[in-house]
């Protein structure tokens, strides 16, 4: 995934700006950004604070599906093999039909 120009705080300091009046025009044009874009943020991070930025930041890091995925690989010492690939069509479709 592509890493955004800009930091979540930033993020978050652009839409208070146009919360607070400047027209988003204004906003797009001084920092570069689409107006998609613009609004993928708002819809995203719509009425948030830095800090809760931050704190929805370390409860995604410290969640249990990611430790306990880090705990199975760091203990996985067998190789994974996939099953033989077999065919999905049925026998009656493999024969050609008799006239």
């Amino acid at each position: 995934m592509r890493k955004s120009k800009f930091s979540e705080s930033q993020i978050v300091g652009i839409l208070k700006e146009a919360e607070s009046g400047v027209p988003v025009a204004d906003l797009l044009r001084r920092h570069a950004i689409s107006k998609a874009t613009f609004f993928k943020w708002r819809s995203k991070y719509a009425g948030a604070t830095v800090n809760d930025v931050k704190r929805l930041r370390s409860s995604e890091s410290s969640t249990p599906l990611k430790s306990a995925r880090r705990m199975l690989v760091g203990k996985a010492t067998t190789p994974i093999t996939t099953p033989a690939k077999q065919s999905s069509a049925p026998d009656s479709a493999r024969t050609t039909p008799s006239r």
